[in-house]
């Protein structure tokens, strides 16, 4: 049978996990105050603090299995970071369909002269 973690170690990795839950609220909440500024630094904290918790992660893999009530706060996190991942993509998604309506692309010129050359010579003779 495998040692289980040491508690210290179990602490470590309860407080990484805690630190994402906590920046995962703090990004939530700026978000729908609609503050970029706090969008951006919440995001930032966020990345550092997953940096920190996979970096526990790592070393208490090499110290022993982590608990189940560990792993199942673990599966919990990783599914707010998802749906959080997932929200940010339909916004983003709602956001270029919104600037494509709003801001529509230039098209290319049909009446042009570069617009002919792209084309070629159209005519009715057939060369052989």
């Amino acid at each position: 049978m495998v040692a289980a973690l040491p508690a210290s170690c179990e602490t470590r990795l309860d407080a990484a996990l805690a630190a994402v839950d906590d920046r995962l609220n703090a990004l939530g909440e700026a978000l729908r105050a609609r503050d970029a500024a706090a969008i951006e630094a919440q995001a930032g904290e966020l990345h550092r603090a997953l940096g920190a918790a996979v970096d526990q992660f790592a070393l208490a893999a090499k110290a022993g299995p982590v608990s189940p009530a560990l792993r199942q706060r673990l599966a919990r996190t990783g599914g707010l970071v998802a749906a959080q991942r997932e929200s940010f993509s339909r916004a983003t998604a709602a956001l270029d369909r919104a600037l494509d309506v709003l801001l529509p692309r230039e098209a290319a010129p049909v009446y042009s002269p570069q617009a002919a050359a792209e084309r070629g010579p159209r005519g009715s003779v057939i060369q052989a």
